[in-house]
């Protein structure tokens, strides 16, 4: 298979992998699963949109070049067809890096928000982060120090455990594609792009 195929494969693992990140960054808005009645008690990482804006928005630039990359000769170079197939694949891997930092930007957020904690209601009837330091990943009996939203502390665990791992493999596809875009601008006449 051609550069240019590897590259749409990418593209659609890329678009696929947007989609849920964007769907889970919603579904934080929803702590617990239900509607919450005071914006101030969302945690501060659910509004730095990792999902929506690096795992999404960001990552849907190089999904679409990458989409298009197998059909793109950037109408030639001076009339060379290969000049502008090696631009092509050169501006994919500039797009790679955008895609490379904007999953970055999302698995930092996850990983945050992960160690941290959820806000929620604590015994003294504040809101607040009982938690430190990921303490609560290992002792279980940590969680009744939330006492709402109901299920706040799985909920945002496992959705931004889902932003990790998404954030994760968009790195490494993004990367995949810096080599794929790299071998291309250097190997176009040996193999056609389109």
């Amino acid at each position: 298979m051609c550069t240019g195929g590897r590259a749409k494969s990418l593209g659609v693992a890329l678009l696929f992998l947007s989609t849920i990140a964007f769907l889970c960054n919603i579904l934080l808005f929803f702590p617990g699963g239900k509607a919450i009645d005071n914006i101030n008690h969302l945690s501060q990482e659910v509004w730095y949109f990792g999902g929506i804006l690096g795992s999404g928005f960001l990552m849907l630039l190089p999904a679409n070049m990458f989409l298009d990359l197998k059909y793109n000769d950037c109408c030639g170079c001076c009339g060379i067809k290969s000049c502008g197939k090696r631009f092509a694949m050169f501006s994919s891997v500039i797009f790679a890096v955008i895609g490379f930092l904007g999953a970055g930007y999302s698995f930092i957020i996850s990983l945050t928000s992960i160690r941290k904690g959820p806000k929620c209601l604590m015994d003294n009837n504040e809101w607040g982060y009982p938690f430190h330091n990921g303490d609560y990943l290992n002792d279980k009996s940590l969680w009744s120090k939330c006492r709402g939203p109901e299920n706040v502390i799985s909920w945002n665990l496992n959705l931004f455990s889902i932003l990790l791992v998404i954030a994760v493999i968009q790195i490494v596809l993004c990367a995949i594609q810096v080599v794929n875009g790299l071998l291309g601008t250097v190997s176009i006449n040996c193999c056609k792009v389109g």
